[in-house]
C-alpha cells in the first residue's frame, strides 16, 4: 500500500495512518473537525476581510509579521488565508445558530454566574469551629485573624478570604447559603464532609450580560454543540 504521509524517517500508508489515529485518541478530534467544515461549509464570508482580522486578534501588523508566523507554524500563504477564512465562518456560524438565544441562555446560568467575595475557616475538629464561632459573632473577633490562625485549608494564608469567583465555584452548600446571604452575614459552623464550615459574605458581584459575557456563552454553547454532533457521529473505517 502506497504511503500518504511522510513524518520524518516514517513514510504511513493509509492503513497505518488510520491506526495511529485511533492509537493515539486524535479520531474523535478529527471527526470533530470534519463535522465543523460540514457545518460552516454554505457560509459565505469575506476571503480578504477575514484574514484581516486573523492578523489583527493575532497581533499581525507588518507581512514580516505574518510571514514569520507562517513559518512558525509550517504554513503556507494559501493556507493561512484558509486558516483565516475558516475561523471566520465559524464566528458567523455562531452567530447565526445562537446569537438570539445567548441572552435567555444568560438568564438561566445567571444564579451560577453571580459572583461572591467571600471569607471562610474550616477545621476538623467541631468544637474549635464553635468556639471560633463565638470569638467572630459575640466578641467582634477578626475573621482574619481567627483563619490565618485556625483554618486548615489554602485559605489561611489569605485570612480565610476567597474570591471574587462565580456561584459555581465553591461547594454547592456553601454557594447556596452564599446566594442567600446579605453582605456581612456569618453563618454559623456547617458540616460539609469532614470539615466544620464557617462562612461570611463579604461582596456579592452581579453577573452582566456584557460582550465578554455574551461571547463566552456563545461559545460555551458551540461547545456542547460540536460535542454532541460529534459523539452522535458514525466513524466507519473503509480499510481492513
Amino acid at each position: 500500500m502506497a504511503a500518504v504521509l511522510k513524518i520524518g524517517d516514517s513514510e504511513l500508508d493509509i492503513r497505518t495512518l488510520l491506526e495511529q489515529l485511533q492509537r493515539h485518541q486524535l479520531l474523535p478530534r478529527l471527526v470533530q473537525e470534519v463535522v465543523l467544515d460540514q457545518a460552516i461549509e454554505l457560509i459565505a464570508c469575506e476571503p480578504e476581510e477575514a484574514f484581516k482580522t486573523f492578523c489583527r486578534q493575532r497581533n499581525l501588523v507588518s507581512e514580516e509579521q505574518q510571514q514569520a508566523w507562517q513559518t512558525q507554524h509550517r504554513l503556507t500563504q494559501e493556507q493561512m488565508y484558509m486558516m483565516a477564512l475558516r475561523e471566520a465562518k465559524i464566528t458567523k456560524f455562531k452567530e447565526d445558530t445562537w446569537g438570539n438565544q445567548v441572552e435567555s441562555y444568560f438568564l438561566e446560568r445567571k444564579v451560577k454566574l453571580d459572583r461572591v467575595l467571600y471569607s471562610l475557616i474550616r477545621t476538623k475538629d467541631p468544637s474549635l469551629a464553635q468556639e471560633l464561632y463565638f470569638r467572630l459573632n459575640d466578641d467582634g473577633g477578626s475573621f482574619t485573624d481567627l483563619a490565618r490562625h485556625y483554618s486548615e485549608g489554602q485559605e489561611a494564608q489569605t485570612g480565610g478570604l476567597i474570591g471574587p469567583v462565580e456561584l459555581s465555584v465553591p461547594h454547592p452548600m456553601i454557594g447556596r447559603m452564599l446566594s442567600v446571604s446579605q453582605a456581612g452575614q456569618l453563618w454559623s459552623p456547617t458540616p460539609i464532609g469532614e470539615w466544620y464550615v464557617i462562612t461570611r459574605l463579604e461582596k456579592f458581584v452581579p453577573a452582566q450580560f456584557d460582550a465578554s459575557m455574551r461571547q463566552r456563552l456563545m461559545d460555551e454553547l458551540f461547545k456542547t454543540w460540536l460535542q454532541e454532533k460529534t459523539q452522535a457521529t458514525a466513524v466507519q473505517p473503509l480499510v481492513t
